[in-house]
């Protein structure tokens, strides 16, 4: 006899049993028909199979103890609930579920916030204790073979589905299991999506998908959670499909559903005995030997940033990555720094490769209202007579409330209409649409 049993028979139990009270009951009575063991071995060997059995061994405890659905739960709750905590994350598989949740961040036991619309929400703390967000996190890390203890208190993740996951522990955590899961949308954004949510206008579109196309080297330079990878994304799905793309990411976001000829590499962390890792920097080596058209770099954080600049100067025109920077004269000093890195070079010969590498550079930024936009297109060359990168400002938008302005159309137009990339009744018609031109010119 289970003690809601005896607390039930000893009349003590007059109001209705909490829902967690009624998931550990079922999860106990659902354990005795199904031992762990048992269902941990079938939940890897047929998940579906498994599924079935728990949902059937539910259906007996609910002959057996009616009163378990008497509350205000029903039946289904009680049960997807214990689904969850067996194959997914728990207390966290409705957010994970939720469309307009971007972002799930567990502070411990303290607080819980998730993102909704670029604006953080917080919500009911969903765990009980620590134990439960730390035993959360080692059933996420487990199957990827990473580990987290207090020799190694912090891990970088990505869940089946693509989303990113991140989480510290104590001691570095001081108030307990930190997690934070970046979520990723099932439906790939393309530039007109981009276009209808606000983040770009279509005049901006035009260009981008014309730099594109022109293969002109980009960078996408922001803040965290500025959309950085979201934007990329977009780029590189207006690569034509006759193109070889390579992409590396740290952690792999990057996704082309349609495109035919893509390479997808992912950098791999440590193992637990020191060894086996393999950085974005080889990863960036061992592409320009895979033939790509190519290279797309999920973002430069390190050396690394120097092979991607010299790939781009080698014939990879058309490669594109992604660093954080407010701006992109901070973008190109960043570049720099990290180009230092990796070798001992004069700052002159640094700026002449990144002016070289580099035509172009769009700045996103994220407003008090959470939305995410186009703040800077930039073009980048390189002074020789200054002997320093010249950033060029194309398009800016000041603040929020601003439409945002073209001061300039980009000096590669030229050269690509040339080559055939768009017509110069194209360009005027775009100079017209942005008021660069007058409709009487």
């Amino acid at each position: 006899m289970s003690l809601m049993d005896r607390v039930r028979e000893a009349g003590m139990m007059d109001a209705p049993a909490s829902s967690g009270a009624l998931a550990d009951e079922l999860r106990e009575r659902v354990s005795a028909i199904l031992p762990p063991p048992q269902l941990a071995q079938l939940a890897q060997e047929n998940p579906r199979q498994a599924e079935g059995e728990i949902r059937s061994a539910c259906e007996q405890v609910f002959q057996e103890c009616p009163w378990l659905i008497e509350g205000a739960q029903s039946a289904d709750d009680l049960v997807d609930a214990l689904v969850n905590n067996v194959f997914g994350l728990g207390p966290l598989e409705p957010y994970l579920a939720d469309d307009t949740v971007t972002e799930i961040m567990v502070n411990g036991i303290k607080s819980f916030y998730v993102e909704r619309g670029g604006v953080n929400v917080a919500c009911p703390v969903p765990f009980a204790d620590e134990d439960a967000v730390r035993a959360l996190v080692d059933r996420i890390i487990g199957p990827l073979g990473r580990r987290i203890d207090e020799s190694a208190p912090m891990v970088d993740a990505r869940l089946a589905s693509g989303h990113r996951v991140n989480a510290v522990i104590p001691p570095i955590a001081l108030d307990g299991p930190t997690l934070t899961i970046r979520k990723f949308s099932e439906h790939v954004l393309g530039l007109a999506d981009l276009v209808s949510m606000g983040t770009l206008s279509e005049g901006t579109s035009r260009v981008l998908t014309w730099a594109v196309a022109a293969r002109k080297n980009i960078a996408v330079s922001g803040g965290t959670g500025t959309g950085k990878s979201t934007l990329l994304n977009a780029l590189s799905c207006e690569i034509a499909h006759s193109e070889r793309i390579v992409t590396i990411e740290d952690s792999a976001e990057l996704r082309f559903l349609e495109h035919p000829h893509v390479v997808r590499m992912e950098a791999r962390p440590v193992n637990a005995e020191g060894k086996g890792e393999i950085t974005i920097r080889d990863l960036v080596k061992n592409a320009l030997r895979m033939r790509p058209d190519r290279i797309i770099v999920g973002e430069v954080r390190g050396g690394e940033a120097l092979d991607m600049l010299n790939a781009m100067n080698t014939g990879h025109d058309g490669s594109a990555t992604t660093l954080h920077a407010n701006s992109p004269a901070d973008a190109i000093m960043r570049l720099a720094t990290m180009v230092r890195f990796a070798a001992d070079l004069p700052i002159d010969a640094i700026e002449a490769q990144v002016g070289s590498a580099l035509d172009v550079i769009v700045q996103l930024a994220r407003y008090r209202d959470g939305s995410r936009k186009v703040s800077h297109i930039c073009e980048v060359n390189y002074d020789r007579e200054e002997g320093r990168c010249r950033v060029t400002q194309l398009y800016v938008r000041n603040g929020l409330d601003d439409a945002g302005e073209w001061l300039a159309a980009p000096a590669w137009f030229d050269e690509a209409i040339r080559d055939g990339v768009m017509t110069d009744k194209e360009v005027k018609a775009w100079m017209q649409s942005v008021r660069l031109l007058s409709p009487a010119a």
